[in-house]
């Protein structure tokens, strides 16, 4: 089998392909040196590669004139689906522990562990739709199909709200008998149907989610030179069009059902969804797309197998040829570039080491090409940043829930004007708005005079500042929940949860929703662009499903860190209510909040510390003859 040398950039010269074992510590750490070509196309995956990321129409094949796709006009058919997917998944959150509370005559404490359970699945389950993208349909069929499945579950749900047999007698049923808990219960096969529609719609955001941020992105032209510029504006506008169908959801939606009804709030929200659908469609011709590489899960397997394998060879074998890769600038993996070879995680780069016995035509199970062992080593790099915003995730979740229940005890008036209690959540949406409204006029070139960056601040930094804020935030909330439990006290509203108290505005709670909505501009829209910039070619669909990994991890850490409070802090026998007690106001929703705040000051710590260590890739293309592993 014919093989041709990569030069180092270092010396320019051709190196050896057998290495002499002189010095194993010296080899090691110039690893990337010994990086052969091999003429043998052989693919990992048992397919024929295509050139790099060039963009394809939706039959596959290469679109002759760029200019007449892609870009903001594409992206814009493209917001409008994320918009009504948002609005949706925000108008079930909070209208959901209303429903559930109201109608099907469920505890506030379970229906909040119910909904936050289906927040999780809904994005936890984003790597399933990810996956499928990167690995068999595409972003664009994935969006398709999984937009369908979304619908369905909204139309279920629409059902259960509209139709009586669904729910409960509402009979006999007044705010009393809801607080004492005598409401007749939902039958279980309703909570089946509820819960089951529930999920085929979390089923369906689990697919959309990691596709449409990443679809999106593809629309631009990597060869331009402000593309990074062009994208920087893409996640940013991404991210406001998310906001826009939250504000709908805790505003509109919240008007339709105090007048309407709950059938007619759910309803409007599966009418959003299939506008949104066809106008997806209509923008079709326009759209570019990528190819999918391949089963992302059977490379990563390939690397790991081929590593355990080859675990006892030496760097300095006298056996060994050197690092296996394809010739010429594409990589094996369809679909993808090639990566250049690093120093992370050096124990798996035996998965790419060429040995005489190997053969010429090794099976992908013994041998891989470096991109593929590259493309692993990214997934790995890349996990602590998104699994530090797990915990900003399990403050969404926790003031999703327990700040409405706060509301209902204060005074909701503006002026003459009464604001219900689940369009509190707005705020923060109406400060992200606002934030992103004057980013590039206002924070943009005040902070490029103090850091040098031509954004401002870079992708970590965004996410670091967010991190902040987002302590600030709870720890303000946990502030202001003693002054208000006190104040209850006080003036004997101990016992009435349901009832506001006049003389204390609703609108303290603005601070702590502000400062949640600034945190999240910076944290999840720096960590949008970070994956997919960082994430491999062939994998930016699982890239940025890690941030919905995150927030559907966040959900579950907050239902476990809520079940665990009430058992350890509650003592029924001795009449101790916990610290989620249904009664806000003898529960201790202040301690909770103070906890989030130390969790929260710790994970940030540990942020710092895994930003510290990351390295940007230098390059996401590789050169024939070149291997640049400067990092930026």
């Amino acid at each position: 089998m014919g093989t041709r040398e990569i030069q180092s950039p270092e010396n320019g010269v051709e190196t050896p392909t057998v290495l002499d074992g002189n010095s194993d510590s010296i080899h090691r750490k110039k690893l990337g040196i010994y990086f052969i070509e091999s003429d043998d196309r052989r693919t990992a995956f048992g397919r024929g590669y295509t050139g790099g990321t060039t963009p394809v129409n939706i039959r596959g094949k290469p679109i002759p004139d760029l200019s007449k796709t892609g870009g903001w006009i594409a992206a814009f058919f493209i917001f409008g689906n994320e918009m009504a997917e948002r609005m949706a998944y925000f108008g079930l959150s909070v209208n959901m522990v209303a429903f559930m509370f109201y109608v099907m005559h469920r505890p506030f404490s379970s229906s909040s562990n119910a909904v936050n359970n289906f927040l999780g699945i809904s994005q936890a389950s984003s790597v399933l739709g990810g996956f499928l993208a990167d690995a068999y349909l595409g972003r664009y069929w994935t969006i398709t199909i999984f937009t369908t499945i979304y619908l369905a579950g909204l139309t279920g749900i629409t059902l259960c709200a509209t139709m009586s047999i669904f729910v409960p007698n509402q009979d006999h049923c007044d705010q009393l008998s809801l607080l004492l808990g005598n409401c007749e219960p939902a039958k279980q096969w309703q909570m089946v149907y509820l819960y089951a529609a529930l999920y085929v719609t979390g089923f369906g955001a689990a697919g959309i989610r990691p596709c449409v941020s990443s679809f999106g992105a593809d629309q631009f032209d990597e060869r331009r030179p402000d593309y990074k510029s062009l994208l920087d504006r893409f996640f940013n506008f991404f991210y406001l069009s998310v906001t826009i169908g939250a504000i709908l959801a805790f505003t509109a939606v919240v008007y339709i059902q105090i007048k309407h009804g709950w059938g007619a709030a759910f309803g409007s929200l599966a009418v959003a969804m299939g506008i949104s659908n066809m106008v997806f469609f209509i923008g079709t011709p326009l759209y570019r797309h990528r190819l999918p590489g391949g089963s992302p899960l059977t490379r990563v397997a390939q690397v790991l197998v081929a590593a355990f394998r080859k675990r006892n060879t030496s760097f300095s074998s006298s056996e060994l040829i050197g690092l296996y890769e394809v010739p010429g600038k594409q990589s094996a993996i369809r679909g993808s570039g090639k990566i250049a070879h690093t120093d992370y995680f050096r124990c798996l780069d035996k998965a790419a080491l060429q040995l005489k016995e190997d053969g010429p035509n090794p099976s992908p199970w013994r041998l891989c090409t470096v991109t593929q062992v590259e493309e692993v080593k990214i997934l790995l790099k890349l996990i602590p940043i998104p699994a530090c915003t797990i915990m900003l995730n399990v403050v969404l979740t926790e003031y999703l829930t327990l700040s409405v229940q706060q509301a209902y005890t204060l005074n909701t008036h503006m002026g003459h004007l009464k604001l219900p209690v689940t369009c509190m959540p707005v705020f923060p949406g109406l400060s992200i708005f606002l934030i992103l409204s004057l980013y590039y006029s206002t924070f943009v070139p005040i902070s490029r005079r103090i850091t040098g960056h031509p954004h401002g601040a870079s992708q970590l930094q965004r996410i670091g500042i967010g991190l902040l804020v987002s302590i600030l935030s709870v720890a303000w909330a946990g502030t202001f929940e003693r002054y208000r439990r006190n104040y209850a006290i006080k003036h004997e509203y101990d016992a009435n949860f349901l009832i506001p108290m006049p003389n204390l505005s609703a609108y303290w709670l603005l601070i702590q929703y502000c400062l949640i909505g600034v945190a999240e501009v910076f944290c999840i829209v720096g960590l949008l662009e970070f994956l997919y910039e960082e994430a491999p070619d062939a994998m930016k669909s699982i890239g940025s499903s890690y941030a919905a990994l995150a927030g559907g991890l966040g959900c579950f850490v907050a239902s476990i860190l809520n079940s665990i409070i009430k058992s350890v802090t509650g003592n029924p026998g001795k009449g101790q209510p916990s610290w989620l007690s249904q009664n806000i106001n003898t529960g201790r929703f202040d301690y909770l909040y103070w906890l989030l705040t130390v969790l929260s000051l710790i994970n940030f710590l540990a942020f710092l510390y895994s930003a510290h260590r990351y390295k940007y890739r230098a390059s996401h293309n590789f050169e024939m003859g070149k291997q640049d592993v400067n990092n930026k």
